[in-house]
């Protein structure tokens, strides 16, 4: 955990992960309405990411890329990547996605990131220098916590420099 004192950091990996077991696992009762507290080789189980990526580093499981990272979020991205709605998706989607892609089989989570992070970075841009207050509220709505964070600082650059210019 690089930044223990982090919220977001806290926060981004509390995002549930899809895994797989390759192990047997005895006495965790991750499912209360099983009869036993074992889990089984081939099991698929939905865990927070910290719990996933420790279990994968001891080789108990392997992750499946996560559904926020799925081909239709990707086909949406390459559409028009302003009006996709990340924080449904994903709240920390590029903070997740910088943890996530080096532990799963997809190799372009990484390019994805790059790619949306750019286009949609332009767009907060140009929404902040021309879209009035009720308009750029709206336009939060879809935003990541990372994005938002951009924005904000945007806002204050901004109203700094009109305010001692």
């Amino acid at each position: 955990m690089a930044n223990y004192y982090d919220i977001d950091d806290i926060l981004s990996q509390e995002e549930v992960v899809s895994v797989i077991f390759q192990k047997t696992a005895g006495g965790v009762g991750i499912d209360p309405s099983s009869e036993t507290d074992s889990v089984e080789v081939g099991s698929k189980v939905e865990l927070p990411f910290w719990l996933a990526h420790e279990l994968q580093l001891r080789q108990a499981v392997s992750m499946n890329v996560p559904a926020c990272f799925n081909q239709k979020t990707r086909l949406e991205i390459q559409a028009d990547s302003a009006c996709v709605d990340l924080r449904s998706r994903s709240p920390y989607f590029y903070e997740f996605g910088c943890k996530i892609a080096p532990l799963v089989a997809d190799r372009t989570i990484g390019a994805l990131l790059l790619s949306a992070f750019k286009s949609r970075y332009k767009e907060v841009l140009t929404k902040a220098h021309t879209a009035a207050y009720p308009a750029a509220s709206k336009h939060l709505t879809i935003l990541t916590k990372e994005e938002t964070h951009c924005e904000i600082l945007f806002y204050f650059h901004i109203y700094a420099y009109l305010l001692f210019s």
